[in-house]
């Protein structure tokens, strides 16, 4: 399994020294998401000091930018990277899409589908030459002159990888794009009961095999070297997991394992504003369940042990472990 670096990102200020102790601290990529920056311009910066690592997006909003947009900041980022883009997708909830970016919500799964087309056909004329004539359901791309393609850059299509929590989003992914990002409100029970088959049937539908599509697992871990780490590595996970099991799109991992009282508890603190109480309701078998609880220098190996034959690559926060433990780390994940 491949290790990559997973982040909210930074001020662009300091993205470049990030993305360079990451390379030297040895992860296989950098792949930033878009909360309170802007992954395109981070991925820009990044692309001029990654190295070998492959730079992306974990992810980019699609719905809000017209596959034109993101198409052009691909194509040049594909060309500054020397081919080691990656361009990760996700549709983000309703509430987001209308209320913060104030863009149409429709039928999430057929538009994304729709949307990766698009944009293969948009790479596909500025490629070979051919008359652009994308014509879908929610977006049409029927002009092209010479004036606006871009000089070819050499490389391959940037890859496409979809975020997919629910069975519908993970098809479309399975038919159309060459990764799966997973969700890190996920479980190996969820992964193998839902997502996999999902991502199969998806591949079949479109004469691909699941071993077309790169299948890429955050993980929540809880470690640390003395008891105030291991107290806030906790308290940063329970954070995260109470506010990801308070949001109905992900609802359907905590059904799975009988646990959709929680949801309902978490969702009602939040719209009561009672942010503050929600990590301490989280249980520990959830706790346990949901993130790799170890030793610093055993994380590698029980991530490993948990996610083996289920992904192809683990992403972890910088801030999860050391340069000794992420040694070991690399090493366990890379073992045959």
């Amino acid at each position: 399994m491949k290790l990559d670096e997973m982040t909210y990102g930074h001020p662009l200020a300091e993205t470049a020294e990030v993305v360079a102790t990451a390379r030297e601290r040895g992860y296989d990529g950098w792949f930033v998401s878009e909360t309170v920056h802007d992954p395109f311009l981070a991925a820009a910066v990044a692309g001029t000091v990654s190295g070998e690592m492959e730079i992306g997006r974990a992810i980019a909003v699609a719905f809000p930018r017209s596959p034109m947009h993101v198409a052009y900041a691909a194509h040049d980022l594909q060309a500054l990277t020397g081919g080691r883009f990656v361009l990760g997708l996700g549709s983000q909830i309703k509430p987001h899409i209308e209320k913060r970016f104030s863009t149409e919500w429709s039928k999430p799964a057929a538009r994304m589908r729709e949307y990766v087309l698009a944009l293969r056909a948009i790479w596909h004329a500025w490629r070979t030459g051919e008359r652009l004539s994308f014509r879908g359901e929610f977006t049409s791309h029927t002009l092209m002159t010479p004036f606006f393609t871009p000089a070819d850059h050499g490389h391959p299509d940037p890859a496409v990888w979809l975020a997919a929590v629910g069975p519908l989003m993970t098809r479309v992914t399975g038919e159309v794009a060459d990764g799966l990002l997973a969700h890190a409100f996920s479980t190996p029970r969820y992964l193998t009961e839902v997502t996999l088959p999902n991502l199969a049937e998806g591949a079949a539908a479109a004469g691909r095999d699941r071993s077309d599509i790169e299948v890429v697992q955050p993980v929540f871990v809880i470690s640390g070297r003395t008891e105030e780490q291991r107290a806030a590595s906790e308290a940063m996970v329970r954070g995260q997991l109470s506010f990801y099991g308070s949001t109905p799109a992900y609802k359907a991992v905590l059904d799975l394992h009988g646990w959709g009282d929680l949801h309902h508890r978490l969702h009602n603190a939040s719209l009561e504003n009672r942010w503050e109480e929600m990590p301490g309701m989280i249980p520990t078998e959830v706790l346990e369940t949901f993130a790799v609880i170890a030793e610093p220098d055993e994380v590698g190996a029980a991530v490993r042990d948990r996610y083996h034959g289920l992904a192809d690559r683990i992403s972890l926060s910088s801030a999860q472990l050391d340069d000794q433990a992420l040694a070991k780390a690399r090493a366990a994940l890379r073992a045959d």
